[in-house]
């Protein structure tokens, strides 16, 4: 079963070289259970706002690697990651917070360099969310 996915999720991302935590924006009095903390929905995605940096980029299309590589000589060199992500998909079908679905442990979110950022933790432990 999904689990719903609350503020400190770890998120990891195919491209990235560190795991990093979810940051969730509150959005009036929804919490999940202990340790009571704000759940996140599908449009919580905003690169650095809501996804922090994975630390270095490995993927070959970012056009920051693209750069590294070249003033590298041609020897393939990571760069700083900066997510350029799109919404979450996809989320609860049973719950909803406001008017967005309710984002699950199951949810993937796409990076514009070709990385997939997955929960690898989903912060809490509410089950049944889909």
């Amino acid at each position: 079963m999904a689990k719903l996915v609350a503020m400190g999720a770890a998120l990891q991302c195919s491209f990235g070289s560190a795991p990093t935590s979810l940051i969730v924006i509150p959005k009036g009095a929804t919490v999940v259970n202990a340790p009571y903390t704000f759940a996140a929905t599908t449009m919580d995605f905003a690169p650095i706002v809501n996804i922090p940096t994975f630390v270095m980029c490995s993927a070959p299309s970012n056009p920051a690697v693209i750069a590294a590589t070249s003033a590298a000589l041609g020897v393939f060199t990571p760069a700083p990651c900066v997510p350029v992500t799109t919404p979450w998909k996809p989320g609860a079908t049973k719950v909803k917070i406001g008017t967005f679905p309710a984002l699950t442990d199951s949810s993937t979110c796409n990076c514009a360099w070709g990385g997939v950022i997955k929960v690898s933790f989903a912060g809490q432990t509410i089950t049944d969310a889909t």
